[in-house]
C-alpha cells in the first residue's frame, strides 16, 4: 500500500523538475551541470533554464495540485517521501541537492531499513557497465548474492549489464535490494528488465526523484548516480570504462565519505580502464563478497529465514571459515594454467600440452564441471568467478 508525505512546497518543486526535463536535458549531462541545476531554488532554477518567460510553465504552476500529485501517486501505487518527513533517508541529506520527494514503488520498509539510519542493515551499491563482460556479470551476480546473504542491502541502477545482474544476485540470496531509476519509480527501464522490476518491487522497491510516470532522459542518468552513491553505505564498481556513469558514482561517493571499492580487470582492455584506475587511484581492491563486506568492516554473518524476517535480528554470527576447495589433479592443474595462460579452447590447450583435441576436451570439460571454469557463448573457456 503507498504512502504520501509529502508537504506541498516539495510536491510543487518535482513538478517543476519534470516540467523543465527537457531544458535541462539541453543544458548538459556532466555532473557540474546537473549538480548546480537541481540545488538552486525554483525561481533561480526556472531562469537559468531560460524559462522566464515560458507562458505555460507560468500556468502549469500556477494551477499546480498537490492533491492532485498525491492522487497520481496513489494510482500509480507509488509511495512519495519529501525531505522534512521523518521517513526521507538520512542519508540522501548529505547531498548539496537532495531530492525535494522520493517517490518508492515496492517495500517502503526496504528503503527505511537500509537508509534510515539504522546501523546494523547497511547498503552497499554494485554498479558497473552495460556492455559488461561476461566476466563482469558473473562478478556483479556473486557480489549481489554474496551481500544479500550476509544481510545487506544491494543498491544498483537496474541498467543492462553488471546493475541488473548485482539485482539478481541479491533476489537470488533472497535479500533486499534498491533500484535507482532514471525515470518514475513505476516505469521499468529499460522496457526488457519489467520482470525484475516487478521482482524488486516485490523484495525491495524502485526508487526515484521523479513523479510517477515520468520519462527516462539523459540527464536523469548522471543525476540518478549521486542518489545511488548517496543512499549506500559504501560503492563497488565491477567495470567501467574511463569517464564512464560508474566513476561518476564512484567520484560522489568518495565526495560523500563514502569508501570506494572497485573489481581488478584485465589492464588491456578499455572496458577495465575506469576500474583499474580507481585501483591505481586508492580504492579497495574486491575479488569476492568477503572484500565487500571488509569495505563495510563488517563481520559475516547469517541472515534469518524470510519466514522470520519481522522478527528481531541476531547478534552478528563470527565469520565461518572458508572450506578450501577440493586440490585438482596434477594433470588439471597444467590444464588450468594453460587455460589463464590463453589456451581457452581444446585445439589451443591440446597445442599448448602437446596432446590431442579429445584430451583437451575431456580436460576442460572435468574443469567445467568442477566449477573452476565456464563455456562462453562462443565455445571459449574461461575462469569462473568464486
Amino acid at each position: 500500500m503507498s504512502r504520501v508525505d509529502a508537504c506541498d512546497p516539495c510536491l510543487r518543486r518535482t513538478e517543476l523538475i519534470a516540467r523543465l526535463s527537457p531544458r535541462i536535458e539541453r543544458a548538459g549531462r556532466g555532473r557540474a551541470a546537473y549538480g548546480r541545476l537541481l540545488a538552486l531554488p525554483d525561481d533561480e532554477l526556472i531562469s537559468a533554464m531560460g524559462a522566464n518567460s515560458d507562458a505555460k510553465l507560468h500556468v502549469a504552476r500556477a494551477a499546480f495540485a498537490p492533491d492532485v500529485a498525491r492522487r497520481r501517486c496513489d494510482e500509480a501505487e507509488v509511495s512519495a517521501i519529501c525531505r522534512h518527513a521523518a521517513g526521507y533517508p538520512a542519508r540522501l541529506l548529505e547531498l548539496d541537492d537532495p531530492p525535494a520527494v522520493l517517490h518508492v514503488a515496492g517495500d517502503l520498509s526496504a528503503l527505511e531499513g537500509a537508509c534510515g539510519g539504522v546501523e546494523d542493515v547497511p547498503a552497499v551499491a554494485v554498479i558497473g557497465a552495460r556492455r559488461a563482460t561476461t566476466y563482469a556479470l558473473d562478478v556483479a551476480w556473486t557480489l549481489g548474492r554474496d551481500l544479500a546473504v550476509a544481510g545487506v542491502t544491494v543498491v544498483s541502477g537496474m541498467a543492462l549489464g553488471c546493475d541488473s545482474a548485482a539485482h539478481h544476485g541479491a533476489l537470488e540470496g533472497e535479500g533486499r535490494t534498491i533500484a535507482v531509476l532514471a525515470g518514475g519509480a513505476d516505469v521499468a527501464y529499460p522496457a526488457s528488465k519489467r520482470a525484475l522490476h516487478r521482482r524488486i518491487q516485490a523484495q525491495g522497491c524502485a526508487v526515484s526523484e521523479l513523479p510517477p510516470g515520468a520519462g527516462v532522459m539523459r540527464w536523469s542518468f548522471p543525476a540518478r548516480n549521486r542518489l545511488i552513491a548517496a543512499l549506500a553505505a559504501a560503492v563497488i564498481v565491477v567495470e567501467g570504462r574511463e569517464r564512464s556513469g560508474s566513476l561518476i558514482t564512484a567520484d560522489i561517493a568518495a565526495d560523500l565519505g563514502r569508501p570506494v571499492g572497485a573489481v581488478p580487470g584485465e589492464v588491456t582492455t578499455p572496458r577495465s580502464a575506469g576500474t583499474n584506475a580507481l585501483l591505481a587511484d586508492g580504492a579497495a581492491v574486491i575479488r569476492d563478497g568477503r572484500d565487500a563486506l571488509d569495505l563495510l568492516c563488517l563481520p559475516v554473518r547469517r541472515r534469518p529465514p524470510r519466514v522470520q524476517r519481522e522478527q528481531p535480528r541476531p547478534a552478528p554470527a563470527p565469520r565461518p571459515a572458508v572450506q578450501p576447495a577440493p586440490p585438482l589433479e596434477p594433470g588439471l592443474r597444467q590444464a588450468l594454467a594453460a587455460v589463464d595462460d590463453g589456451a581457452d579452447s581444446p585445439d589451443r590447450l591440446a597445442l599448448a600440452l602437446d596432446g590431442d583435441v579429445a584430451a583437451a576436451t575431456v580436460a576442460l570439460t572435468r574443469l567445467e564441471l568442477a566449477g573452476v571454469l565456464r563455456r562462453e557463448r562462443d565455445g571459449s573457456y574461461s575462469r569462473r568467478a568464486r
